[in-house]
């Protein structure tokens, strides 16, 4: 058989995509790893009010989030809550993947039983340690438990009066638990593409925390202005400083895979220097430094953290024609306190009903 003539495997996912993070996306590349398109339904506002409460993010930001990661090859706008094997043939779809947890309806019941029953249906493994729930939780409670710190890494007291705990009892899939980084991780999520010479290469630094459309709509204007987008993730501590609160709402190294996912980058530094100095712009070969037409904070002395690649000539301001902010989205959060509590309430009682049901028929079945 040749090349043109192989079947190619076209693989569906469907979701909420609220809040997208690295969890998301990890679970979009091991569907895309097990065929060759990638086809991903997003439902709408209305779909996940009715069944797991108000989403954080309204559907044409969400559609627009799900299209720019970079194992995403076509999203359906508006696609049902519940999975039929007749939406998987309307879009010629082999089989549907979905993660190792469980999503049901309002009523209790399993939104892919139905594509189980007609064995059209795969799992992949879901990333611990993070889930929006889990997220919007670290938002309302306030906590800085999620943040990296210890005295050796970062110079943080391991005492630190800040830092919560949330010692609630949480939900198996949905709960928060650590999440622990590899090197193997990192390498799924990383381009293998190094710069060609003669690539302009572009810099942007930042917390980049709750990758959100604000973010998604300035990395994208930056990386027209060269051929190569590198992203410098400022340290916890460093966020810590400049904003203040239990900001970064998450820590370094869930934001590193975060920024990754999105096909426009091409590369980050993990806990890059708050200050860009010319060793930094020669050893990386950066051609312009970009930032957006939000405030900067200065550096703990004082100094301009730009004032080097502002003196080469080399610094530029982006227009990324967006007002959403980290800030914003918690503020939007804060601000319906309660529904996302209650949302985030029922959403966890599904689910250990879900789950000690599940533990009582294997229980049967031994």
């Amino acid at each position: 058989m040749t090349e043109s003539a192989k079947k190619i495997t076209r693989v569906w996912c469907d979701g909420c995509y609220d809040m997208v993070h690295f969890g998301h996306a990890n679970s979009l590349r091991q569907a895309k790893a097990m065929g060759d398109y990638l086809i991903v339904g997003v439902h709408t506002d209305e779909e996940i009010t009715l069944h797991k409460g108000p989403p954080v993010f309204n559907q044409e930001e969400r559609y627009r989030m799900v299209r720019a990661i970079k194992w995403v090859d076509e999203v359906i706008e508006g696609a049902p809550y519940v999975t039929t094997v007749d939406t998987l043939n309307k879009h010629n779809v082999d089989f549907c993947v979905h993660g190792n947890d469980i999503t049901m309806t309002a009523d209790g019941i399993d939104t892919y039983q139905a594509v189980k029953d007609a064995n059209r249906y795969k799992e992949c493994e879901r990333t611990q340690g993070v889930s929006t729930t889990d997220l919007v939780g670290r938002m309302l409670l306030m906590t800085k438990c999620h943040q990296l710190k210890g005295e050796k890494e970062y110079g943080v007291p391991e005492n630190h009066s800040d830092y919560s705990m949330d010692g609630s009892a949480r939900s198996p899939w949905t709960g928060v638990s650590q999440f622990l980084p590899t090197t193997q991780k990192i390498n799924q999520f990383s381009n293998s593409r190094p710069p060609k010479p003669g690539d302009k290469i572009v810099y942007v630094a930042g917390a980049f925390d709750l990758f959100h459309i604000g973010c998604l709509d300035f990395l994208e204007k930056a990386a027209e202005h060269g051929d190569y987008l590198i992203v410098g993730l400022h340290t916890d501590p460093a966020v810590n400083r400049y904003k203040g609160y239990n900001y970064p709402i998450m820590n370094l190294q869930e934001r590193a895979l975060s920024v990754l996912a999105f096909r426009c980058v091409d590369e980050v530094v993990i806990g890059a220097p708050y200050a860009i100095s010319q060793s930094l712009m020669e050893d990386l070969n950066v051609t312009v430094v970009c930032h957006g037409e939000t405030y900067v904070s200065p550096c703990e002395d004082g100094t301009d953290p730009y004032e080097v690649p502002k003196k080469l000539g080399k610094f530029r301001l982006v227009n990324s024609g967006n007002s959403l902010t980290t800030e914003k989205l918690v503020q939007r959060i804060v601000e319906r306190r309660l529904d996302y509590e209650n949302r985030n309430a029922r959403k966890e009682e599904k689910e250990i009903a879900a789950f000690e049901a599940l533990q009582r028929s294997k229980g049967l079945d031994g």
